[in-house]
């Protein structure tokens, strides 16, 4: 036995043997200038480090409550995927996220960004602007309020529930929930909304104008790539007070630099400045050249390096996966299903142990 396979195996060096020896005859046949030999190697196409950003999550246990959720995990694979209906405009897709708290002493107001992502209702937007739902039935700020606003200038729309917030993030940012001016790096702040009700008399619009999200991992040919960056800007309404019309804004920009978390994928990018570089941008999208969103503003940028107006982003492959490490779905799966059962079993589930954290740092 060991006779034959050692005869197969002298049979195969010496077939490569004489197939590698006719590749030679054949390129000394032809004239040297019609040979072209390339020899790729990993060294040859070298790929450029992406800046690390510090992670707060690193080797840390991420809760799995809604993965050992079987209600969550039913009514998200309920029924089939449905279809979305989208747009290349961001103004179309953009809503105001505008909340109040009322005491006896001061009427305080928080406003962000955010934009539809499926056509049935659902919202993108940063964690610590949808954070101020989960007090929507306590009264630890104040007599909560927040409502969805649309248009230009932005006026009362929609009304909506709390569909998804990490976790993870809650437990981490939990204590800086009443900070005047919040500051992170980004990392896993993003939440989903899904508008439930009407504010203006009128029934809720059959299809919402949605934007495409783009998934993949962004490359280092990103670098001085072009986007449009879209918001709310509040410069004038945090100057001038909560009546000031506030006015959605869309602007050209480049692409400066990516960041990474715990790998070399491009987890947040920087974008150059522009006219939607302002607090209250916060949640807005950044749309590639094909119009679909390949990143959601979180943070403001370095105007020393990227000129006033700069903003840091979180690129939607960030989002997906992280998503998919504390849901057990990816980005798809978590805006589909039965979305009214679904919010119904975030906010029994996890919104009560969610809000529990958020009480305990607001008593201390």
């Amino acid at each position: 036995m060991q006779f034959i396979t050692d005869l197969i195996v002298a049979g195969l060096v010496a077939y490569l043997s004489f197939t590698n020896h006719l590749a030679d005859r054949i390129l000394t046949l032809l004239p040297e200038e019609d040979v072209e030999v390339v020899i790729v190697t990993e060294e040859a196409i070298p790929e450029e480090p992406i800046t690390r950003l510090p992670s707060l999550f690193g080797g840390e246990v991420i809760p799995d409550i809604l993965r050992r959720s079987l209600p969550f995990q039913q009514a998200a694979l309920s029924g089939a995927l449905p279809a979305s209906t989208y747009t290349t405009d961001p103004l179309q897709a953009l809503v105001n996220i505008f909340c109040t708290f009322t005491t006896d002493n001061y009427v305080r107001t928080t406003t962000g960004t955010g934009f539809f992502v499926h056509s049935d209702g659902v919202i993108m937007t940063n964690a610590h602007v949808a954070q101020f739902l989960l007090l929507s039935d306590s009264s630890l700020l104040g007599e909560a309020d927040c409502i969805i606003r649309h248009g230009d200038p932005a006026s009362i729309a929609y009304g909506a529930s709390l569909l998804y917030i990490p976790p993870a993030w809650v437990q981490k940012n939990a204590a800086v929930i009443d900070a005047a001016v919040p500051t992170g790096t980004g990392e896993r702040d993003y939440a989903l909304l899904y508008v439930d009700e009407s504010l203006t008399g009128e029934p809720l619009p059959a299809r919402f104008p949605a934007l495409a999200v783009e998934t993949r991992l962004l490359t280092n040919g990103a670098r001085n790539s072009g986007v449009t960056a879209a918001g709310y800007p509040a410069t004038d309404l945090i100057k001038n007070g909560a009546s000031t019309p506030l006015i959605p804004k869309a602007a050209p920009t480049t692409i400066s630099e990516l960041y990474t978390y715990n790998s070399n994928t491009a987890d947040v990018f920087s974008i150059r400045g522009s006219v939607v570089g302002a607090e209250g941008s916060s949640g807005g999208p950044v749309l590639n050249s094909d119009g679909r969103v390949i990143g959601m503003i979180v943070t403001r940028g370095d105007d020393t390096l990227d000129g006033t107006g700069s903003l840091r982003a979180i690129s939607l492959s960030h989002v997906e996966s992280t998503m998919e490490e504390e849901t057990g779905f990816n980005f798809e799966r978590n805006i589909s299903g039965d979305l009214p059962r679904r919010s119904e079993i975030f906010m029994s589930t996890l919104a009560p142990f969610l809000l529990s954290l958020l009480s305990i740092e607001l008593s201390n």
